[in-house]
């Protein structure tokens, strides 16, 4: 079956840096467009970051633009998050997730995405 692990989150002080990683397992991890979503207590869940198959759009939300960097290696079935310069409103339980190429229009709704990790923590302290 299709399975998304993902690592690297943790507790860092604000201005600190961390980067997620994300594996798949199970399907052929070139034809889907990934994302990166997050969800801190009594939020709801939010777009961060989304990259296309082939690596040649990235998109981010307004609240990360120029903190965050979203890239992939198909070689290695991974897609990486680079988190620079955190701050604590950061802080939150953060997913990626995958959906077919063909839905890529659809990267910021996350109910359209068909897979998803089990989310790692990120912690930003002040």
């Amino acid at each position: 079956q299709v399975q998304l692990v993902e690592s690297g989150g943790g507790l860092v002080q604000a201005g600190g840096s961390l980067r997620l990683s994300c594996v798949v397992s199970g399907t052929t991890f070139s034809s889907y467009t990934m994302g990166y979503f997050r969800q801190a207590p009594g939020k709801e869940r939010e777009f961060v970051s989304a990259i296309s198959w082939d690596s040649g759009k990235t998109h981010y939300a307004d609240s990360v633009m120029g903190r965050f960097t979203v890239s992939r290696d198909n070689a290695k079935n991974t897609v990486y998050l680079q988190m620079n310069s955190l701050k604590p409103e950061d802080t939150a339980v953060y997913y990626c997730a995958a959906v077919y190429w063909t839905s890529h229009y659809y990267y910021r709704a996350y109910d359209k995405y068909n897979y998803w990790g089990q989310g790692t923590q990120v912690t930003v302290s002040s």
